[in-house]
Formats: C-alpha cells, structure tokens, sequence
C-alpha cells in the first residue's frame, strides 16, 4: 500500500483527493495549532492567578461608581458609612434633585452639545484625513506635519482668543462654541483616521474614478463604510469628551437654563446647601447621571470600539 505524505498546518492548501490505496501521513513536526495542549499544573496554576488579577483591577476600577451609586440611595448621614448596600434605599433622592435642580434641562443640553460634537468632528476629521491619505502633491507632508504640531499647543493658550472670536461672533452664553469649534476637524483624529485610510487599497478608488465616480462620491460610498470601525472610535472618544467637558461650559455659559450636565453638577459642589443642609446624596445623585450614559454608550458600541482600537493599531 503507498503512503502519501500529507503536509498539515499553515500554507498547506487545500487538501488535494488520495490517490486510491494510500494513506494520509502527517510530516513529522507537522502537528496542527488547533490542536488544544495538555492541562498541566503550571497552566492551570497561570489561569488561575491570571483570573484573580483580571477580577482583582475589574473590582478597584467599578468600586468608586458602586460607592457613588450606594451613596445616591442613602440618607444625609449614611453617605460615608462605607455601607454598600443601603437599607432601605432611598430612590427618592433623584426625584428630590430633579425637582429642585434643572437637572433634565441640563441632560438636553449635554446630549445636544455631545451629539453635535461627535458627529461634525467625525465628519470633518474622516474628510480631512481622506484628502491627506489620498491625494499626492506638493507639500502635503509637510502640511500634514504642521497639523500634527498643533496638537503641541496647549488648550490655555488659544483659550483666550477662542473666547473673544466666539465673543465677536455673538454666540457668547450659548451652546455653539461648545461643538461648532469641531466642524473644523481635530488634529489627533485626522492622525488616527488618515493611518487607517493609507491602508485601504488604492485600486478600489481609482476603479471607482474610471466609473465616473468623484472624489466626494469615492469618500462617502466606499472609503467611510471601510473605516466604520475607527470612525466609531473617533465618535466615542468625542462624545465622551464633549460630555464630560468642564471648562467650555465654565467659560462661555452663564445662564443656569443652558448649563451641561458638568457645568450644573459643579454649580451643586460650589453651592452644596441643597434644600438648607448639605445633601451629599444628591451629589452623589447628580454623579450617577452624569456617569450612566457613558456606560451605555461604551456598551452599546464596545464591538465597533474595541475592532476599531485593534484594526487601526495593528494597520497604522
């Protein structure tokens, strides 16, 4: 009976019929990867510490928003009892902050700037990055290169002049300096989405140039559906940061009725008499709502998130 040697592994192809009256045979050396390993005690004694660690940093990184949570469901003096479970909660401390604060007036306001931010500042930036990615003229690196150096410059020291262009303009305590600035594109995600722009195929746009497509056509049709990955990381990153941006709102907003969620809960900690007694508890209220929906958020988009980290860190 013939033998017929049968490479197994990578790059072996695909399995071509045996002739009849032989017999595959491994090449020695040839074992599959697929093939699981032994249980020893050294690996299972790996996996064990290796759960222990991920369950050890997963509880020291959840327990301050538990401990925020535990506290929005206590009384006044039960707030610092380090009591995680309180008995009874008290639900009705986030009624009481609704009701004496305009708390859902400031959630609008922060779901109206975030969304707005994200979504000209994934816009502007995907454009930009396309063009720096596609096109080839003079200079382009070097231009590329001056956008890079802003990121060198400090938010302090355009602060000033933002202020009073915005202050010119007349859109002074209002909420269009805090996400129109983004219809200008963002420096770091021009970077992060012109890497993974360079590795789509060039053969793609230039048979969709032969079909009579234009450059915006090209841009919008085939190169934004390829990078959906990284363009949801890009809009994650600002929404994230748009809601939970400080200073904008510190510095353009003036009017209790179009304070953020940010903006109003450090109205709250500078004023902390709520009511005539310090409540820490709807402090501890107004902490849960503004952290909750970005939790939403990352679950919500955590596949799109975490393809987008892997594919644009591996590709750029």
């Amino acid at each position: 009976m013939a033998i017929e040697r049968t490479p197994v592994g990578p790059g072996a192809g695909a399995a071509s019929p045996a002739a009849p009256g032989t017999v595959p045979v491994a090449l020695p050396g040839t074992q599959s990867r697929t093939a699981s390993r032994p249980m020893t005690p050294r690996r299972i004694a790996e996996r064990v510490v290796f759960i222990v660690l991920l369950l050890f940093f997963t509880l020291l990184f959840v327990y301050p928003f538990i401990w925020l949570l535990s506290a929005s469901l206590k009384t006044t003096t039960e707030v610092f009892n380090n009591v995680l479970i309180p008995n009874p909660p008290h639900f009705e401390n986030y009624t009481n902050l609704i009701g004496q604060q305009p708390v859902l007036n400031w959630a609008w306001n922060s779901f109206v700037v975030s969304v707005l931010a994200a979504t000209t500042v994934t816009i502007s930036s995907a454009l930009v990055a396309f063009a720096f990615a596609y096109f080839r003229f003079p200079g382009r690196n070097l231009l590329f290169g001056l956008v890079l150096a802003t990121l060198l410059l400090p938010g302090t020291v355009t602060m000033i002049p933002t202020f009073l262009i915005w202050n010119f303009l007349g859109f002074n305590n209002s909420l269009v300096p805090l996400w129109a600035g983004n219809l200008f594109g963002s420096a770091f995600y021009i970077f992060l989405l012109r890497q993974f722009f360079m590795t789509l195929p060039r053969e793609l746009f230039e048979a969709a140039r032969v079909d009579g497509a234009n450059h915006l056509r090209i841009w919008w049709s085939i190169a934004l559906p390829l990078t959906r990955a990284a363009l949801v990381v890009v809009f994650v990153f600002e929404l994230k940061a748009a809601w939970t941006d400080l200073l904008k709102p510190l510095i353009f907003l003036h009017d209790i009725a179009l304070y953020t969620l940010p903006r109003g809960l450090k109205a709250i900690v500078d004023n902390p008499s709520i009511g005539g007694q310090k409540e820490w508890e709807l402090l501890a209220a107004a902490g849960v709502i503004v952290t909750v929906p970005m939790i939403i958020v990352f679950f919500l988009g955590q596949r799109y998130f975490l393809e987008g980290i892997a594919t644009t860190g591996s590709k750029g």
